[in-house]
């Protein structure tokens, strides 16, 4: 009976790991998964400034004049200079097409990609309505991040082998066996996006019944961890 107990328990773990190295001895594949969720501190924000100017050099000095703007106003938010990026300037001819399918010039378009982090996410509103208004002209992405990331992330793998380990012995007990050595441990850690429901260009608020006027809905930033696990196994 143990014997046919034992053969059934590797058939049942058997496509889970049938690409992978294992031992010959019994044995038993488990996989082991987890999640933490927390509140975001951290928004990484990305925008981008264009102007499109009769001359390269034209559009060149708008696109530099409204970056400029920006960064001389960053000093009233929680950013920090060296958490700052902007990408080189882009500038490239801009043209239509004639009705005689002709090719005709009609100016240059310069282009900048700036990426800021925020550590007050309090002043978020605030930084997408000054950020506006000194003309810039999307907002390309928020990305919501925890400060505790590499915490949270060493948490969550510690949690997910915990938890390989419960549903090894589990199973093994079911079939009458003991959980042994492990052989092979294969981790997969991740941090899922988090992100405002509502988010848009011109910083548009919720409706009144939704929040207070000025207010994001809340967001989550979520840590996950998947550990495959092989044990030997031992008979009673």
């Amino acid at each position: 009976m143990k014997t046919l107990c034992i053969s059934l328990l590797l058939l049942m773990t058997l496509p889970a790991t049938a690409n992978s190295s294992l031992p010959a001895t019994r044995h038993i594949a488990v996989q082991g998964t987890a999640e933490l969720t927390t509140t975001p501190d951290i928004a990484v924000i990305s925008m981008e400034v264009t102007s499109m100017q009769k001359s390269a050099l034209e559009a060149k000095a708008d696109v530099d004049k409204r970056v400029n703007q920006l960064l001389d106003g960053l000093d009233d938010f929680a950013v920090k200079t060296d958490d700052v990026t902007a990408s080189n300037l882009l500038t490239e001819p801009e043209y239509i097409y004639t009705d005689g399918n002709q090719q005709q010039l009609v100016g240059y378009r310069a282009n900048r990609s700036l990426k800021l982090k925020l550590t007050n996410l309090e002043q978020l509103n605030q930084l997408l309505d000054y950020a506006l208004s000194v003309r810039i002209d999307e907002v390309q992405d928020i990305q919501l991040q925890s400060s505790k990331a590499d915490e949270l992330r060493k948490q969550v793998t510690a949690m997910a082998a915990e938890n390989a380990k419960t549903n090894g012995k589990a199973l093994a007990n079911a079939f009458d066996a003991k959980l042994g050595r492990i052989y092979s441990i294969n981790s997969n850690s991740q941090r899922q996006r988090g992100g405002y429901e509502m988010i848009q260009v011109t910083g548009a608020r919720l409706n009144a019944s939704d929040a207070a006027p000025g207010r994001y809905l809340q967001a989550t930033v979520s840590f996950n961890s998947t550990v495959d696990a092989v044990f030997e196994l031992s008979v009673n």
